[in-house]
C-alpha cells in the first residue's frame, strides 16, 4: 500500500525508500520508528542515494552510445579520400554511409524484443563489443566492398546503442529527474554530430583516414568493462515470442523508405526504381500496423501512441530533427563551395554552436523537472526561429565570426527546447512501454533525417536550376561577348570566370530559401508547442500487483498463524513479476 505525502501509514505498513518496495505483513501489529530516530534517517538517505545513483550509469551509457553517433558524421568528410584511395566513384563511395542507414534502421525495431528476451544490460554489451569488432574490421578494409561489408557488420550491432541506451535510461532514472537526466544524454546525441566533422577532417588531413573507425576499439572496450562494472540487471521476459511477420514488414519497409530517400537524387525521383521503393514501403508499412494490432505479441507495441504527450512530441522532434540536420548539411557545404573553406575549418565553424547546446540541455532539463515543457520548448523554438531567419540572409561576404554567431543563437535554441520536448512525451509513457517508445524514437529520429536531407537536397537542386535560368533569361540576345587577342577571338576564361560567379551566387540563393522555409519550420512548432503541458509530469505507475480479495486463509499445517511479510511492487519499481533476473 501506498500512502500519499502527509498522510500516516496504515497499521503494519512500512515502506523502504532504498528499494521502492512495501512490506505489509499478513497479520499482527507492527511498531513504526520515532519521529526523527534513527529508521527516519537512515530511509532518508537511502532515498537520496537512489535519486542520484542514476547518474554514473548514464555516463558510462553515454560513452557508447557518443561513439556510434560519432561514427555516422565521421566518416562523411572521409568519403572524398576514400573515393581516391580505392579508385571509386562519387556514388559507390556513398554506399559507405548509405549501406550504415540501411541496416541501422532494419535493426532499430528489434530492439524492443531483444532488451525484453535477453535484457538490456547484455544487449548493451554485446552491441559495444560488436561496434567495437566493425570498427576494427573497416579498418583492415583493403577495397570498397569489403568497407561496405565491414559498415554493415558495424551497424548490425552497434546500430541499436542509441534505443537500448535509452531504454536503460528510462529504467534507471525517477521520473522526476527525467529531464535533467535527458540533458545530459543530450551530450552525447547532439554533441557527437558536431565534433564528428572537425576530429575527422583532422584525421584524415594530418594522420590517416583508417584511424577514424580504429580509435572506436579501444574507447569501446573500456566502456564495455565499465558497462559491466556498473550497470545493474533488468528483467527479462524469456517467454516472448519474435514477431517475424511484424519484423519483416517493418523492416522491408524502412529499408526501401531509407534506400529511396538515400539514391533518389541519383537515381531521380521520378524514375521507376524510387517510385518503386515509395510504393513497397508504403505497403509495408501498412500492412505492419495491421499485423500489429492484431497479434498479442507485437514487435513494436503501436498502442503506445495513445498517449497524446508522447505523439504530439513525437511529431515536434521531427520538425526539429529535420530542421537541425539541414542546417548541419548545408552550412559546411556553403563554406566549402561558396567561400572555398577546407573540412576541418568548415568543421570548426560547427563546434562551437554544438557546445553551446550541449552545455544548455543540462541546465533546461533541470527546468523542465520543475516547470514543465511548455514554455521552454516554446521560447526555444522561437529563438530558433528568429535565428534560422536570420540565417537566410547570408551572402558570400559573410564572414566566418558572424556565420558562427548565428548558429550559436539557432542551437542555443535547440538546447533549450530539445529535451524538455523529448522528456514530455517519455514521461507519460508506462515502464511496460520503455523498450517500445525507446525503438519508434530511433526510427523517428533517423526517418526525419534522411527525409528531411532527401526533401530539402531536392528543393535545393529545383531552386538552382529556376533560379539559374532566370538569370540567364535576363541577358539579352545580343549582349556582347568579351574578346581576349585579336577581333573574333572569345575569352573563354572571362566567360567561365562570369558563369562560375553566377552559379556560386545562384547556390547561395537557393542556400537562403531553404533556411526561409525552416525559420517557418520552427514556427510551426511553436504553435505546436503551445499544447504541451504545463507544470510538473505526472506520476507514472509501474507494473502493480491488484491485491486479492479479502478471503479467511487456510490454516497452516503446523497451526501457527502465518505472519510472514508479503513483498508487493510500489509506485517507482521498475521490477515485474514472474520475470526472471537478467543474470538468471
Amino acid at each position: 500500500m501506498v500512502t500519499g505525502s502527509g498522510a500516516r501509514p496504515a497499521s503494519g505498513v512500512t515502506t523502504s525508500p532504498a528499494s521502492g518496495v512495501t512490506t505489509s505483513p499478513a497479520s499482527g501489529p507492527t511498531s513504526s520508528p520515532t519521529v526523527g530516530g534513527p529508521s527516519r534517517r537512515s530511509a532518508a538517505g537511502a532515498g537520496d542515494r537512489t535519486q542520484t545513483a542514476w547518474r554514473l550509469p548514464l555516463t558510462v551509457l553515454i560513452v557508447g552510445m557518443f561513439m556510434s553517433i560519432l561514427d555516422i558524421s565521421i566518416v562523411t568528410v572521409a568519403l572524398p579520400t576514400i573515393q581516391n584511395e580505392f579508385g571509386a566513384s562519387t556514388s559507390d563511395a556513398q554506399w559507405v554511409v548509405t549501406a550504415y542507414s540501411l541496416t541501422e534502421g532494419v535493426v532499430v525495431p528489434a530492439t524492443a524484443w531483444l532488451g525484453d528476451r535477453f535484457g538490456l544490460s547484455r544487449v548493451y554489451n554485446l552491441a559495444l563489443l560488436g561496434f567495437a569488432g566493425g570498427s576494427a574490421l573497416c579498418g583492415l578494409a583493403w577495397s570498397l566492398n569489403t568497407l561496405v561489408i565491414a559498415r554493415v557488420v558495424q551497424a548490425l550491432l552497434g546500430g541499436i546503442l542509441p534505443a537500448i541506451t535509452m531504454a536503460i535510461l528510462l529504467q534507471i532514472v525517477p521520473r522526476d529527474r527525467l529531464g535533467a537526466a535527458l540533458g545530459m544524454y543530450g551530450l552525447g546525441a547532439v554533441v557527437a554530430p558536431a565534433v564528428g566533422p572537425a576530429l575527422g577532417g583532422y584525421l584524415v588531413e594530418y594522420v590517416n583516414w583508417r584511424l577514424i573507425f580504429f580509435i572506436n576499439v579501444p574507447i569501446s572496450i573500456v566502456g564495455t568493462v565499465a558497462a559491466i562494472l556498473v550497470l545493474p540487471s533488468f528483467p527479462r521476459r524469456t517467454g516472448r515470442r519474435f514477431d517475424v511477420l511484424g519484423f519483416l514488414t517493418v523492416a522491408g519497409g524502412l529499408f526501401t523508405l531509407l534506400l529511396a530517400l538515400s539514391k533518389g537524387e541519383d537515381w531521380h525521383w521520378t524514375s521507376y526504381r524510387i517510385l518503386g521503393l515509395f510504393v513497397v514501403s508504403a505497403l509495408c508499412l501498412a500492412l505492419f500496423v495491421v499485423i500489429e494490432l492484431e497479434i498479442d505479441d507485437p514487435l513494436l507495441d503501436l498502442r503506445v501512441f495513445r498517449y497524446w504527450a508522447y505523439t504530439l512530441s513525437l511529431v515536434l522532434m521531427s520538425l526539429l530533427i529535420v530542421v537541425l540536420f539541414v542546417v548541419a548539411v548545408y552550412v559546411p557545404q556553403f563554406l566549402q563551395v561558396a567561400q572555398g573553406w577546407g573540412a576541418l575549418d568548415a568543421g570548426l565553424v560547427v563546434l562551437p554552436p554544438a557546445v553551446v547546446m550541449g552545455l544548455l540541455m543540462p541546465i533546461t532539463g533541470q527546468i523542465y523537472d520543475r516547470i514543465g515543457p511548455r514554455w521552454p520548448v516554446v521560447c526555444g523554438l522561437a529563438i530558433a526561429a528568429v535565428a534560422t531567419y536570420l540565417l537566410h540572409t547570408i551572402t558570400l561576404d559573410t564572414s566566418r565570426d558572424h556565420l558562427m554567431w548565428l548558429l550559436m543563437l539557432q542551437y542555443g535554441g535547440f538546447g533549450i527546447g530539445m529535451m524538455p520536448l523529448f522528456s514530455a512525451g517519455l514521461a507519460v509513457i508506462p515502464p511496460e512501454y520503455n523498450n517500445t517508445a525507446s525503438a519508434f524514437n530511433n526510427v523517428v529520429q533517423r526517418t526525419a533525417a534522411a527525409l528531411g536531407i532527401a526533401v530539402f537536397t531536392a528543393i535545393l537542386t529545383l531552386q538552382q536550376a529556376q533560379l539559374l535560368a532566370g538569370r540567364a533569361a535576363l541577358m539579352p540576345q545580343s549582349a556582347p561577348v568579351p574578346h581576349l587577342g585579336p577581333p573574333g577571338t572569345p575569352d573563354w576564361t572571362g566567360l567561365y570566370a562570369l558563369y562560375h560567379e553566377t552559379e556560386l551566387r545562384v547556390f547561395v540563393s537557393a542556400i537562403n530559401n531553404v533556411f526561409l522555409i525552416m525559420a517557418g519550420i520552427c514556427a510551426l512548432g511553436v504553435l505546436g508547442a503551445l499544447l504541451l503541458r504545463s507544470g510538473r509530469a505526472p506520476t507514472v505507475p509501474a507494473k502493480t500487483i491488484s491485491p486479492a480479495p479479502p478471503v479467511s486463509p487456510p490454516a497452516p499445517a503446523n497451526g501457527q498463524p502465518d505472519d510472514q511479510p508479503k513483498l508487493v511492487p510500489s509506485v517507482g519499481t521498475t521490477s515485474r513479476p514472474g520475470l526472471p533476473p537478467e543474470n538468471s
